[in-house]
């Protein structure tokens, strides 16, 4: 059996997704073995079959799998004999909050730096799709965004602040080993950092020794 991962991808091949990254880094750590499938915004007809039209969707045997989340908790519960993704109740909690930080803090302020660097990634035939759709989204043109990246950028390291703290301490977010939290922020970052025309974060940036550490850990290239 071959598991398969629609992914999403750039013109170049990048997968930058951060919700496919959450998977894959889900998936390592389940050890389980998967290949991904090259995906793009107009490739509506490829997942059909998963009832809705976004990435990540996960073939698992005869299984269709979507949602970053309810893919993460196919795992868990249908490998329930590796390493667990959540923990107990208490960490399941803490693990909601930081999906929360993530999706209504962090995302908002990586997709303010970065989104004009998407839109030119992206290969022609999904360009207006991702224009329509983000400019709709914030209510601001993609040039009006590009033109805000200073202040944006601000805003973003002030953001940081908290992780930049807890992974100067610790090695990982969810302590001594990562887990569903790590690869929630990191699919984040991921983001931004593949997708970005310039540096986000210093060389020497704690932050970037995390990313590092969570790659190494489950053997995973950087793209």
């Amino acid at each position: 059996m071959k598991r398969r991962l629609y992914d999403l991808a750039a013109a170049d091949g990048t997968r930058f997704s951060p919700y496919c990254w959450r998977v894959k880094l889900a998936l390592a750590h389940k050890n389980l073995e998967y290949e991904t499938i090259p995906w793009h915004f107009t490739d509506k007809a490829a997942i059909a079959a998963s009832g809705q039209d976004k990435v990540p969707v996960l073939l698992d045997g005869a299984n269709i799998v979507s949602d970053s989340q309810i893919i993460a908790e196919y795992l868990e519960r249908t490998y329930p004999n590796e390493d667990s993704l959540f923990g107990e109740p208490p960490s399941q909690a803490l693990i909601m909050f930081i999906k929360s930080w993530t999706e209504t803090i962090l995302h908002p302020a990586i997709a303010a730096m970065v989104l004009g660097d998407i839109y030119r990634r992206l290969v022609p035939e999904d360009q207006p799709y991702f224009r329509q759709t983000r400019e709709a989204m914030l209510k601001r043109g993609i040039e009006e965004i590009d033109a805000a990246r200073p202040a944006a950028t601000q805003v973003f390291h002030a953001t940081l602040k908290p992780l930049h703290r807890l992974v100067s301490t610790q090695d990982f977010i969810a302590g001594d080993a990562p887990n569903w939290a790590d690869h929630i922020v990191f699919g984040a970052l991921q983001w931004g950092m593949l997708t970005s025309s310039t540096a986000l974060l210093p060389e020497n940036d704690p932050i970037l020794d995390w990313m590092h550490r969570v790659l190494a850990l489950y053997g995973l290239r950087e793209s």
